[in-house]
């Protein structure tokens, strides 16, 4: 009979087994981006709703139907947090961060929450792995992200990966282009999804993001912000691009790459993944000029990006995994006490050592370690003596107790 209690709509356990691909991925991401000087940032699961309607925006899906919001026992609207920048910049300008060495290079790991339709891929509880530089406007920021993020994905052996890089343009630059595309929009009214009709004019680039064939008929001969950039924003994205070339980094330039987050300039681009299907993206950023400013702090240039966890994992298929042990240390009748004893000596030394806590026969024992995929075996003898086994090879010799953690640490 099926358990009545099972995890909710959208949500998922993370089993022992699946941990070990979890864990490679943030040793991954750990290593690298430190080694860059990014230092790790954890902020609060929940925020303030409104630094999500003013920070992502409103006429984003994210903040119009996907955000978990309540009011908490004080009648405060609180939210569980969709995604990791806003966080990053209300703790930027809460804690003063701008008074330190500009760019604040910092990355993230950690659960978000958005009400979405569960499929493959997209969950309504996930987990995005994210870097961020704020306080600096220079190219060299957006390519160093991009360098990183494409480092990341390769050291993990993500298959069939694809760059899309685009442009957003300045806010002040896209004013005049955001009209004429309203205005396309607008013509083309009556072969539009009702959402990007609602949409025209308080979000019109959104109507990039539609999954909808009649809307993606249209937007496929919209004019784009890449065919009408001004000259620093022009000069700012050659200037990445040349960085690109010389870092060895292959992309394609898109001018329907948009995000789905309000508060992106300049610079944008997406990690693809073909293995992924129609979810296809395993993750991407831009740059966000704007942000702080929208959260009354100073006018701070910023950068920064996030990958699914979830993403990676699905693409690189890796759902069961093994962590092996060094040791495993098997007892006859009567060594019961002396293998927990054995077994806390070779933990202390750093060993991943394991005893058979289900008393089973010697031979059960030596199954259970061949299942752990433990390296070597320490056998105590009911005489009180001791082997050692190779489990690989099957080799099998006497050894002094006494010298069991030497043998098992030395060269």
């Amino acid at each position: 009979m099926a358990n009545r209690y099972q995890a909710p709509k959208g949500t998922f356990d993370v089993l022992p087994v699946e941990a070990v691909a979890r864990e490679r991925v943030e040793r991954t991401a750990r290593e690298l981006l430190e080694g860059a000087g990014y230092g790790r940032i954890e902020t609060p699961i929940f925020e303030d709703t409104e630094l999500f309607a003013r920070g992502v925006g409103a006429s984003t899906d994210i903040v119009r139907k996907e955000m978990f919001s309540f009011d908490d026992l004080g009648g405060r609207s609180v939210t569980l947090r969709p995604e990791g920048t806003a966080p990053i910049a209300r703790a930027y300008l809460e804690h003063g961060m701008q008074k330190l060495p500009q760019p604040v290079k910092l990355w993230h790991l950690g659960p978000y929450f958005r009400h979405e339709r569960p499929q493959a891929g997209r969950f309504r509880q996930f987990n995005q792995l994210g870097a961020e530089a704020i306080g600096s406007a220079s190219p060299l920021v957006d390519a160093e992200l991009i360098v990183l993020l494409d480092e990341l994905l390769r050291s993990l052996e993500v298959p069939a990966l694809r760059l899309r890089l685009g442009s957003l343009g300045s806010p002040a630059a896209r004013g005049p282009y955001r009209e004429e595309l309203a205005a396309y929009l607008r013509q083309h009214a009556d072969e539009l999804a009702k959402d990007v009709r609602e949409r025209i004019d308080e979000n019109p680039l959104r109507a990039f993001d539609s999954k909808d064939e009649g809307t993606r008929a249209v937007m496929a001969q919209a004019p784009t912000m890449l065919e009408q950039l001004d000259s620093e924003d022009a000069e700012h994205l050659a200037a990445v691009r040349q960085l690109l070339d010389e870092a060895g980094i292959a992309y394609e330039l898109d001018g329907t790459l948009v995000r789905g987050l309000d508060y992106y300039t300049r610079t944008v681009f997406a990690f693809e993944c073909e293995r992924l299907g129609a979810q296809s993206e395993v993750g991407g950023g831009g740059r966000y000029d704007r942000l702080l400013d929208e959260l009354d702090g100073p006018p701070t240039p910023a950068a920064g990006w996030a990958v699914g966890v979830e993403r990676i994992l699905l693409a690189l298929g890796e759902r069961d995994e093994n962590s092996p042990r060094d040791v495993f240390v098997a007892a006859a009748d009567g060594q019961r006490e002396r293998a927990f004893a054995l077994v806390t000596q070779l933990r202390h030394a750093g060993l991943r050592a394991e005893l058979d806590l289900a008393d089973r026969g010697m031979k059960g024992q030596m199954r259970q370690a061949d299942r752990l995929g433990a390296a070597r075996a320490v056998i105590l003898d009911v005489d009180g003596g001791a082997q050692l086994r190779d489990m690989s090879s099957g080799e099998q010799r006497e050894i002094e107790l006494a010298r069991v953690v030497e043998a098992l640490t030395g060269p």
